[in-house]
């Protein structure tokens, strides 16, 4: 299998536009209390800006992202424990409660952890095949 270096760069781009639109878009530019109240560890405005940070952090390294597979290992483990926080939290949560107090709330915690998961999984996969001897191409 090999991997295509401007499809990888896109996804890069994805994964941090998505942070940063999703999180503006669905917490209403920080002031939808609904997502806080869900989950006031993760998801407090402080997080929620946090995870806007990672969104920058990963757009930044996009342009580089070759020479950088530490820090691509480094956002493998970041959306893994998101995605691991956000499974538990469904777990233990009813969605259909944060749906009835706002929707904008309940589409966040519908599409946060599947996204995270995606970008665990494109992260894990560019990283192994950076300390691989499979090619990838132009």
């Amino acid at each position: 299998m090999k991997l295509k270096k401007g499809l990888i760069k896109k996804g890069m781009y994805l994964s941090g536009i998505s942070n940063i639109v999703g999180v503006l878009l669905f917490s209403k530019f920080y002031s939808n209390t609904v997502i806080n109240e869900a989950d006031p560890v993760v998801m407090s405005n402080f997080g929620l800006l946090m995870i806007t940070v990672w969104g920058l952090a990963f757009i930044a390294m996009a342009p580089k992202w070759e020479k950088l597979k530490w820090l691509i290992g480094a956002f493998a483990i970041e959306k893994f424990i998101y995605g691991f926080v956000w499974t538990n939290w469904l777990l233990n949560n009813d969605l259909s409660s944060v749906y009835e107090q706002d929707t904008m709330a309940g589409i966040f915690y519908t599409i946060y952890g599947p996204n995270d998961w995606f970008f665990f999984l494109f992260y894990l996969v560019v990283f192994i095949y950076l300390n691989s001897t499979q090619k990838i191409v132009s």
